[in-house]
């Protein structure tokens, strides 16, 4: 289990960081989610994602622990970075 604070774009919702993301349109958040998709593969730790239109959301828990771990914020902290150079907010 982890008791940083969280990320100043996250919130926290119990166990889980939560995130939502607006790209400035849909390729965009669609190249967003790719990018996560590779960065949380390299982990082996996998975000839950809800796409629509051009909002994101992403869900960080570490579901064998049943809490947060320093790999959620670690892939917290790389989200944020695909974010700022995809242009998101």
């Amino acid at each position: 289990m982890n008791s940083e604070p969280e990320p100043p774009t996250w919130t926290r919702d119990g166990n889980t960081l939560r995130r939502t993301v607006t790209a400035p349109d849909f390729p965009t958040a669609i190249g967003i989610v790719t990018a996560v998709a590779v960065e949380a593969e390299r982990m082996n730790h996998h975000p839950d994602i809800d796409i629509r239109w051009r909002t994101v959301h992403f869900a960080l828990t570490t579901h064998d622990t049943g809490g947060l771990t320093d790999m959620d914020y670690q892939l917290a902290g790389h989200i944020d970075r695909i974010v700022a150079e995809q242009g998101g907010s």
